[in-house]
């Protein structure tokens, strides 16, 4: 796929993740906006996805991801940003993301397995967990001979779960270097900045330290420099460590008004300021 295309695909998705957020008055659209580049790019780029088509035309979903690359999202909170990629990746109906957070329905405000929703390996949300979870996708990869890689996508304020730290010191020791961690860098919280509630100091060299092949894509919210860094980072994988990329992106990145603030982490978007929203990102592909 073209980079063209894939920006045309983020714009639709931030468009979804604003909507979703509306519909139901409730979710977290600031941190699922800064992250839509990274994620875009993993799934209509850099990842390893089985493409065959199973029952109403959609990806056929095996838990199991052998012969696949695995994304696992550690900051559950940021799922409308996920149903949305998976929808539009067809893994299943785009109209589906109109029930979001409401009752009876797949697309909950955390991630989980038991809803039987296509693409989702792990419930999510309790933050501190997704590393730990990827670890173990990473090694039983390793001992079933399948090469394909294992991505974590975490918050900076995540950084502050102790259990965190436990996974960054098991993966090194063990050496799991078919692993590709993710830190959203955006500098926000649900309480404030991630320096005034609990300064996350030198996260690049606490992981050198710990033993991670660590690299940075300043440009979080560019997907030309997330498509280059995930080939990078690509690359980086199989030489006997994890690797860690720091992700810099702005908190509600592609709307104006949601930008740079930690406000915007938990909140919905009123009638008013949808309109704003959508006003900044033209429709690209079919709104569901």
């Amino acid at each position: 796929m073209q980079t063209p295309e894939i920006k045309d695909i983020a714009t639709q998705v931030r468009r979804d993740i604003v909507r979703m957020v509306h519909g139901c008055k409730s979710g977290h659209p600031g941190g699922s906006l800064g992250c839509t580049d990274i994620v875009v790019a993993l799934y209509f780029q850099q990842m390893k996805i089985n493409n065959r088509k199973g029952k109403g035309g959609y990806i056929s979903f095996k838990m199991d991801g052998i012969d696949e690359d695995l994304f696992f999202l550690s900051n559950g909170h940021t799922s409308p940003l996920f149903y949305s990629v998976l929808a539009r990746r067809g893994y299943f109906g785009i109209e589906e993301l109109s029930t979001f957070r409401k009752l009876n329905s797949r697309l909950q405000g955390h991630p989980t397995t038991h809803e039987g929703l296509p693409g989702i390996r792990v419930a999510s949300g309790s933050l501190g967990q997704g590393m730990s979870v990827g670890i173990g996708a990473a090694m039983a990869k390793k001992l079933n001979g399948d090469k394909n890689l294992v991505y974590v996508l975490m918050g900076d304020g995540e950084q502050q779960e102790g259990q965190v730290w436990e996974a960054a010191q098991f993966a090194p020791h063990h050496k799991v270097d078919n692993l590709v961690g993710i830190i959203d860098l955006n500098g926000q919280q649900i309480d404030g900045s991630t320096e005034q509630v609990m300064s996350n100091r030198d996260l690049k060299a606490k992981y050198k330290a710990f033993g991670w092949n660590v690299m940075e894509i300043k440009e979080g919210n560019n997907i030309e420099a997330c498509i280059a860094g995930l080939r990078k980072a690509k690359r980086l994988t199989g030489k006997g460590q994890p690797v860690m990329i720091l992700l810099y992106t702005e908190m509600g990145a592609g709307v104006d008004f949601m930008m740079g603030s930690h406000k915007w982490h938990g909140i919905a978007p009123n009638d008013e300021q949808l309109a704003a929203a959508l006003a900044q990102l033209p429709s690209t592909l079919a709104d569901y």
